[in-house]
């Protein structure tokens, strides 16, 4: 990699963000999972270009982290543009599902045993 693309993908980030090092929102976990509207909301406008890439990858639901594997992004930069996706209803959210809300005791207790024996 040349000095000038190591420059390159330094900028490029900062200029999809516009500038933005947060997210607007806390909607976003990586296993979050992200799916586009279809058709898009009436009055939507012309999606940037990244945020195009996104829609066509979010065709079929995807979790944060593959996404920002897919476009070869931080999680951070892509988790800004998904925020800017779902303020315009271009995609839809959906939190993991909690397997649990309590520990199983007799696996860790079989943890606990296995671990003992090592």
């Amino acid at each position: 990699m040349s000095e000038g693309d190591a420059a390159g993908r330094l900028v490029r980030p900062f200029t999809l963000t516009g500038g933005r090092t947060r997210p607007s929102r806390a909607d976003f976990t990586l296993i979050t999972s992200v799916t586009a509207v279809d058709p898009p909301p009436e009055g939507a406008t012309r999606p940037q270009p990244e945020h195009s890439r996104i829609l066509r990858l979010c065709a079929k639901p995807i979790v944060v982290a593959e996404l920002a594997a897919e476009l070869d992004l931080p999680v951070s930069v892509v988790v800004i543009l998904l925020c800017d996706l779902l303020e315009t209803g271009r995609i839809t959210v959906r939190a993991p599902r909690l397997l649990s809300r309590t520990p199983d005791l007799d696996l860790l207790q079989k943890v606990r045993d296995g671990l003992g024996r090592l």
